[in-house]
């Protein structure tokens, strides 16, 4: 597992460098690889032996087809990406729920959670188009629907890897938007991408802990 992960971090840098030195093909074969080996790092966690894990997988491999789509830069690969991860944050909600919830827990994160997500909407308002207003904002809302039910897992004793996760992957999905939309100078990429492949494989390796938590052997 410690040997996928430093290879892992290894295709995330190459990914970034190859980014920025405008190597498309070197970014585009460093981002499937660094997306297979998270679906590797879930599968050698048991992802198959709990309902649980059958729903993160599901979501790391819809993140997979997403990463493949927003390898192309027109607007229907970005909605076809938009889709994919929408479904991925759909798994990962019910994987949380399959789970069990605190109500104490998601409801204390909801607040924060959704002054956040309004936050970014007004940001992402003026830039974005007027065919983009309903899908970005109904994203918004399953990401942050996504992010609060993590906290509800972990307040019902699940693995702190699952909100840390969650929450990896909302901010990563800001670097995307800013990318797509506000087009800043200073490349979001840099830290989004490490935010995105660490919420990915932290999610993947909570399957191996809620498998113990299962069985009785995780505290």
């Amino acid at each position: 597992m410690q040997l996928l992960a430093a290879l892992l971090a290894g295709a995330c840098l190459s990914l970034v460098i190859c980014r920025l030195e405008g190597f498309d093909i070197g970014a585009a074969v460093s981002k499937l690889v660094a997306s297979s080996i998270f679906i590797a790092v879930a599968c050698l966690s048991g992802a198959m032996r709990s309902s649980y894990g059958r729903l993160i997988f599901l979501g790391l491999v819809c993140s997979w087809f997403g990463d493949m789509f927003l390898l192309g830069e027109s607007r229907p690969f970005f909605l076809a990406g938009l889709v994919s991860f929408l479904l991925a944050h759909a798994a990962y909600i019910a994987a949380f729920s399959v789970h069990g919830m605190s109500d104490r827990w998601t409801l204390s994160a909801l607040l924060p959670v959704a002054l956040i997500s309004l936050l970014v909407t007004a940001w992402l308002a003026p830039f974005l188009p007027a065919d983009m207003v309903m899908p970005v904002r109904a994203y918004t809302f399953v990401i942050s629907l996504m992010v609060i039910t993590a906290f509800g897992a972990r307040g019902a004793g699940a693995t702190a890897l699952i909100p840390l996760g969650a929450t990896l992957f909302y901010f990563s999905d800001l670097s995307v938007a800013s990318m797509q939309f506000t087009r800043p100078t200073f490349p979001s990429y840099i830290w989004g991408l490490p935010f995105y492949y660490t919420g990915q494989l932290m999610l993947a390796m909570s399957i191996a802990f809620v498998i113990k938590e299962e069985q009785g052997e995780y505290e």
